[in-house]
């Protein structure tokens, strides 16, 4: 099967995204008002509310800017208007975007206000709206587009239909088509991490990974003492019949595929540097990890849920994936492709991971998501230390 066309935005530096967002974004939690008033003044922007950005020091403020930064530099985004308390600090997130040569301009709130501010911003704001909006779709290939994968709500249909789904689609992806994908949920590898340096294309990302798991792992058991029973895994997870982390972790991995080996590690929000499958070392909350994923450049994410998981992210389109005929039926406008005809004999992973890839084209080409109709937007950066 040849790489399937799809209609996408080519950006400044190269990069293929699938939507054309006009982004507010606030450089601290001080700024969201003004944000949300620019927003609210001008038509076909987004602002993008977060509670950080003061305060933070160390990795923790690196992986901030990382984050704010990385959503800028998204390709699903056209242009940015950044807003700020202080000059500095918001000149360096626009110095960040400005890399990849698309529109973006920032604005302090010090010795200005709000009403000022909201007003040049919303001035601008309405420049790169009417500029954006002229913007084509051109002829690209699914291959262009990075793809990020998280499942959530997991139950026993995840390991056993939706996640092997996804895993055709990243075969297809990463050894068929020399795509980008990434996965992540270092917690949820728990139990199953030995058989993921299986899954590395290099002895170098295998210790690496583990490394990373490692250290993660020393982390929980200074804290916690015992394990995560209640976190991991969730009480969701318990209900639909996964009742320990090495369960969930070995349907977790199913997402991989049969063929893709991984071939890197990634730090949270950092981009890959080439192509092929990458770890990302990330939390197994969704909200955080999709948003370390769109932070990264991913313009699309699959997200297999076996109870129910409502996640959408505001720049990248979530689509989930469902085996369970119970969730199907009683979440259904949650739920972007049915694949429960695995489980009962009527339909081939194979088949499913076809119809998912189908469905990946026509979202690219400008469907709209399940969470994109519902309007989740959920956008939560990682914070790693408490504030100073």
């Amino acid at each position: 099967m040849e790489v399937p066309e799809i209609l996408a935005y080519r950006r400044e530096n190269g990069r293929v995204g699938i939507r054309n967002h006009v982004i507010i974004l606030p450089v601290d939690d001080i700024s969201n008002a003004a944000c949300e008033a620019v927003a609210c003044h001008i038509q076909g922007t987004l602002a993008i509310p977060h509670p950080y950005g003061r305060l933070q020091f160390g990795e923790d403020l690196e992986l901030f800017f990382r984050t704010l930064i990385g959503t800028g530099k998204n390709p699903n985004v056209a242009a940015v208007v950044v807003i700020g308390i202080e000059p500095e600090w918001t000149q360096r997130v626009v110095d960040g975007i400005a890399e990849t040569g698309k529109p973006v301009a920032g604005f302090s709130i010090e010795r200005h206000g709000d009403i000022q501010t909201v007003a040049m911003a919303s001035r601008k704001a309405a420049e790169f709206v009417q500029w954006a909006s002229e913007l084509q779709r051109v002829p690209c290939r699914l291959d262009e587009i990075y793809v990020s994968i998280k499942c959530g709500e997991s139950d026993t249909t995840s390991g056993l239909a939706a996640n092997p789904t996804v895993g055709h689609v990243v075969d297809r992806l990463t050894v068929d088509w020399n795509g980008t994908v990434s996965f992540g949920e270092t917690s949820e590898l728990t139990g199953a991490e030995e058989i993921c340096m299986q899954r590395a294309a290099t002895p170098e990302a295998a210790e690496k990974f583990y490394a990373m798991w490692k250290e993660y792992d020393a982390f929980i058991k200074s804290v916690k003492k015992d394990d995560l029973s209640g976190s991991q895994p969730t009480k969701g997870n318990i209900r639909g019949g996964l009742t320990t982390i090495e369960e969930k972790a070995l349907g977790n991995l199913q997402k991989i595929g049969k063929r893709a080996r991984f071939v890197g590690v990634l730090e949270p929000a950092e981009a890959p540097p080439g192509k092929g499958l990458w770890f990302m070392n990330t939390s197994s909350a969704a909200a955080e990890a999709v948003t370390l994923w769109a932070a990264s450049g991913a313009a699309l994410h699959l997200f297999p849920t076996g109870q129910g998981n409502v996640i959408g992210n505001p720049i990248e389109p979530v689509l989930k994936i469902c085996a369970n005929p119970i969730t199907v039926d009683t979440m259904s406008e949650h739920i972007d492709l049915d694949v429960s005809g695995i489980l009962k004999g009527t339909l081939s992973v194979e088949e499913a991971g076809e119809r998912l890839i189908n469905l990946m084209v026509r979202t690219c080409n400008g469907r709209l998501t399940a969470a994109e109709v519902l309007g989740h937007r959920e956008f939560v950066p990682t914070k790693l230390y408490r504030s100073a």
